[in-house]
C-alpha cells in the first residue's frame, strides 16, 4: 500500500496515461521510474518531478493522520470493486469516518442535481433519501449546496449510512457553509476524495469527480437538473458504465426540471415517482455488487 499511497499524492488526482501505466507496470515500477525521473519532460511533469523531489512520506502521512483522514486503495479488503468502472479509476481514496461503509454498498443509490433547487426538488431529494435508508440502503452524493445537501440531511434524519464525494482534499471540507452537515455525515457516514488531502476545489474537479459517484452506486436518481448541469455528466457516466438512471418530473415550466426532462426525452433515464419504483427496477440486474 506504501507505493499506491505514494502515487496518490504525487499524480494528485489521475487520468488514462497514469492508469494505463499503473496497469502495465504495476505501483511499485511506475513509483521507481517516477522517482528516477524516466518520463518525457512536459508542463504536466515538471509539476510532479516538483512533487517527487519534495516529497516527505512520513510527513504527508502524520498530518493526513492528525485530521483524521484515512486511505483505502484496491490493495484493501473493503475497497470498493465498483469503483474499477469509473474511467479513469482512481489510484485510492482518502476518507473521513466510517470505513465498514465501503463493504455495504451492494445496495446504494446516488441522488443529484442542482445548487439551486426548487422547494419541490429539495422535499423529494430529502424524502427519496430517506426512503431509502429506511429500506437499509446507502445514499451517495457529492456533499454540494441544493439537491445534494438535502439527499444528505434525508438519509440521517432517516439514520441511514449516506457518502459524500469531494472535489477537493478533505482539509478543507467544500463548501464551508455544509461543515455542521459534514460533520455528521462522519459520524455514520463516509466522506471521500480521490485527491490529496489539501488540494482545493477548482471548479473543473467537480465534473472529473462525478464519474465516481456514479459509478460506485446501483444507480443515480437525477431530481432536479438545468439543460446544462453537472448532474447530466453524472447520470452520462452512470449510461457509459451502464448503470440506470432515474429522473423525477417536474412542471414543464420549470427551468429546474429541464435537463431531467431531456433525461426521459433522449431515453437515457427511466421517470420514476418513488423509491420502490427504483428497487423494483434495479434489483432485477444487480448490475454491480460490492
Amino acid at each position: 500500500m506504501e507505493a499506491e499511497f505514494a502515487l496518490f499524492n504525487l499524480l494528485s488526482g489521475i487520468n488514462n496515461f497514469w492508469r494505463g501505466e499503473y496497469e502495465k507496470l504495476g505501483a511499485q515500477n511506475l513509483l521507481a521510474k517516477l522517482l528516477n525521473y524516466e518520463y518525457s519532460a512536459t508542463k504536466k511533469m515538471e509539476e510532479i518531478d516538483q512533487r517527487v523531489k519534495s516529497w516527505a512520506p512520513e510527513k504527508t502521512w502524520n498530518e493526513m493522520k492528525t485530521l483524521g483522514i484515512n486511505f483505502i486503495c484496491d490493495k484493501d479488503k473493503n475497497w470498493p470493486i465498483s469503483l474499477e468502472l469509473a474511467t479513469p479509476a482512481p489510484f485510492g481514496l482518502q476518507y473521513l469516518g466510517e470505513n465498514s461503509c465501503f463493504t455495504n454498498l451492494t445496495n446504494s443509490i446516488s441522488i443529484v442535481g442542482t445548487r439551486n433547487p426548487t422547494s419541490y426538488g429539495e422535499r423529494i431529494a430529502s424524502d427519496f433519501a430517506a426512503g431509502f435508508a429506511d429500506r437499509g440502503w446507502q445514499v451517495v452524493s457529492g456533499g454540494a449546496l441544493g439537491i445534494d445537501a438535502a439527499a444528505h440531511r434525508g438519509c440521517l434524519i432517516a439514520e441511514g449510512e449516506t457518502i459524500a464525494v469531494m472535489a477537493g482534499g478533505l482539509k478543507n471540507l467544500y463548501p464551508n457553509s455544509n461543515l455542521k452537515l459534514f460533520e455528521r455525515i462522519i459520524q455514520s457516514g463516509l466522506i471521500i476524495s480521490e485527491l490529496p488531502f489539501d488540494t482545493p476545489a477548482l471548479p473543473s474537479r467537480f465534473l472529473v469527480r462525478n464519474r465516481i459517484i456514479a459509478a460506485i452506486s446501483n444507480g443515480v436518481l437525477v431530481v432536479e437538473a438545468a439543460g446544462r448541469s453537472g448532474s447530466l455528466r453524472t447520470a452520462l457516466d452512470a449510461n457509459k458504465y451502464h448503470k440506470p438512471v432515474f429522473t423525477i418530473p417536474g412542471p414543464i415550466t420549470s427551468p429546474a426540471s429541464e435537463g431531467c426532462h431531456r433525461l426521459v426525452i433522449e431515453r437515457m433515464g427511466e421517470l420514476v415517482t418513488s423509491v420502490g419504483e427504483i428497487i423494483e427496477l434495479i434489483k432485477p440486474t444487480q448490475p454491480i455488487l460490492i
